[in-house]
């Protein structure tokens, strides 16, 4: 994932200035790494690894956003709507 492309999804979801960790930011920079090793296993089909690794995010990020789910509804549908999450 390209340095840029994870500012990027910080600045965006970011709640003030200093803030890198909250589960909005987590969630979207998850996001960006899921996209990318989906492209990257779409041409390596054997990496095993890889995609091992990519399950592991997925099942991570699915655990983020139920959190996000009881925590703040509004924000919960809000960031899955930008994201293009189903």
């Amino acid at each position: 994932m390209e340095v840029r492309s994870k500012a990027e999804a910080i600045k965006n979801f970011q709640r003030n200035e200093s803030d890198t960790g909250s589960t909005e930011v987590q969630i979207a920079i998850l996001s960006k790494r899921i996209k990318h090793l989906e492209k990257h296993l779409a041409q390596n089909k054997k990496d095993h690894s890889t995609r091992r690794g990519l399950l592991n995010m997925v099942s991570y990020r699915k655990r983020l956003l139920k959190y996000l789910q009881r925590k703040d509804l509004n924000k919960f549908t809000e960031v899955k709507k930008e994201l293009g999450i189903r």
